[in-house]
């Protein structure tokens, strides 16, 4: 049975996580704030599991603080990319209000957060079997590359997954598999520009090994996300 529009449901969320076209095109079509409300308690409950499983990693103060950061990531990137997704769409040739791409985004950060959340087992168990930072500097310095570029990897995935879910969804709405492959490409962009951008602001991997645990750098703005992420790949693969 379809989970009633109006209702605040938990029996919302596998028919979203499935991709049902007919279920979801009626919701973004009428807007709803509770339905939106259980959306973001998905992003709290998964995005801050798997903030918390990989900064245990560097200390329980570092989990808890990417208990936050994660979510906290994941809502202001939906937020933005809703703004700019509202322009690229119409510009593509698909009519979405503010409101509907909004939810559409929100939906789609939803479905990631869902898939992180599964995946902090599997982070855990990377932690677990990863040197501690007290280790030897070379060490250390490896063992931070490799969960930086295997986390930035996992989150990847997650939000290709999560906006692909979606595809049939652009399809049904612009009409044409051009249109919608045009729109998720832009999306995909944006995500990942912006969210790389305030993932970087907000530190929320692990931290650099030799600077204390903050929630906040003095530097937040200094650097970029796709920079360190160069080093990180050369320091694993080439040396």
């Amino acid at each position: 049975m379809e989970p009633d529009l109006g209702t605040f449901s938990l029996r919302q969320i596998p028919v979203l996580l499935r991709g049902e076209v007919d279920s979801i095109g009626r919701w973004l079509d009428k807007p709803d704030a509770r339905r939106a409300a259980l959306y973001v308690a998905v992003i709290l409950a998964g995005a801050g599991l798997y903030g918390a499983a990989v900064g245990l990693w560097r200390s329980p103060l570092q989990a808890g603080y990417n208990a936050i950061k994660f979510p906290l990531i994941v809502l202001l990137t939906t937020l933005t990319n809703a703004l700019i997704n509202g322009m690229f769409a119409p510009l593509l040739g698909l009519d979405l209000r503010f409101r509907q791409s909004l939810l559409a985004v929100l939906m789609s950060f939803t479905i990631a957060a869902a898939i992180l959340g599964s995946f902090s087992p599997v982070v855990l168990f990377m932690v677990w079997n990863t040197p501690p930072l007290g280790t030897d500097s070379a060490v250390a310095a490896g063992a931070h590359s490799f969960l930086l570029v295997s986390q930035v990897t996992l989150v990847a995935f997650a939000g290709v997954a999560g906006n692909l879910r979606l595809w049939q969804l652009l399809r049904q709405a612009g009409g044409s598999d051009n249109v919608a492959s045009q729109i998720m490409l832009a999306w995909l962009a944006s995500n990942l520009f912006l969210g790389g951008q305030i993932s970087w602001m907000l530190r929320p991997f692990i931290g650099a090994p030799h600077l204390p645990v903050e929630f906040l750098r003095d530097d937040v703005f200094a650097g970029s996300f796709y920079e360190i992420l160069f080093v990180a790949v050369g320091r694993l693969f080439l040396e």
